[in-house]
């Protein structure tokens, strides 16, 4: 006993001067580690739950997808197919493009909206180096912040607060507000969308869209085809028609992307409030322990004193 009161009474105050050193460089104490494992396992639960109804809403997404893309297949035949944004040189743009991005109006979802701002943002400075010009109708509240911070010149107009799921209804409304917005004045039109692939796995895509030539040297646009009415303003009803159905089309495709990169983005997030729950009980249990010896060593030394 007379070595352990020994020990004591040397490690007391060595042990109350790291006490003291912790607290004056606002380590955190056994109590403020307890709550944050708390508020972290909450965390934990909301983020699994956001998870699963993600890939609730992902399938539900998924047929819309499935239903959009044959309604949409007649489009090819007009216009030019999907390109890959990555590497492109948007050499074959004209001179002056309406760019429609499609982004979503809440987060938590990866990099969804970020992937498709930065490729707006390439688009516009590219063109620009090209000697050509460009301007913004953003779909979605996120993608509006963020090119407004850079590009917010170039920002016509933007549509926030989109309902979903989508419908055509939805797109004809976005059709309605992108002529609106003066896109016969535009040599083509850029959607700039998530095209979805699988559940972890989504590309950015655009498509260009220009208006039918109408007066060309080989008759212009179905020329094998009578009109009942005035053919210009037919081919001009057929044109909105047609981007309405390229933007029902991108809207369900940036639909699945977006729900499948939140599912993905959750689970992460799962998993790192599972490594710093490992991490912080760790911690919690050294403080603990040191609590318990500085216990037992007061408890020590105090016995000690009394004996002498």
């Amino acid at each position: 006993m007379a070595p352990l009161r020994v020990f004591s009474q040397r490690a007391a105050p060595r042990l109350a001067q790291v006490v003291s050193q912790q607290a004056r460089r606002g380590m955190a104490t056994e109590k403020q580690i307890f709550n944050q494992i708390v508020s972290t396992k909450n965390i934990r639960k909301i983020t699994a739950s956001m998870k699963m109804v993600s890939a609730a809403k992902l399938k539900g997404d998924e047929n819309r997808l499935a239903a959009a893309i044959p309604f949409n297949a007649w489009t090819s035949n007009l216009c030019s197919e999907p390109t890959l944004v990555e590497d492109a040189t948007f050499e074959e743009l004209p001179e002056k493009t309406l760019i429609v991005p499609f982004t979503s109006d809440k987060g938590l979802c990866g990099g969804v909206n970020s992937f498709i701002t930065r490729s707006v943002k390439k688009m516009i400075t590219t063109l620009e180096s090209q000697g050509k010009s460009a301007d913004v109708v953003v779909v979605g509240d996120k993608g509006r912040g963020q090119l407004n911070r850079t590009h917010g010149e170039k920002i016509l107009r933007s549509a926030t607060d989109v309902v979903s799921p989508g419908s055509f209804t939805l797109a004809s409304a976005l059709a309605s507000e992108i002529a609106a917005a003066g896109a016969d004045d535009y040599d083509a039109i850029c959607i700039v969308y998530n095209s979805f692939v699988n559940a972890a796995v989504y590309n950015q895509m655009y498509k260009v869209i220009t208006p039918f030539n109408i007066h060309g040297e080989d008759g212009g646009v179905l020329p094998a085809y009578d009109f009942d009415s005035d053919k210009p303003e037919a081919m001009g009803d057929l044109y909105e028609y047609m981007i309405a159905s390229q933007l029902f089309h991108s809207f369900m495709d940036g639909a699945a992307s977006e729900q499948s990169s939140r599912m993905t983005a959750m689970e992460n997030a799962s998993k790192n409030a599972g490594e710093m729950i490992d991490s912080l009980t760790l911690r919690y249990n050294r403080a603990r322990q040191a609590r318990i010896t500085t216990e037992l060593i007061e408890i020590i030394s105090g016995a000690s004193a009394l004996d002498d």
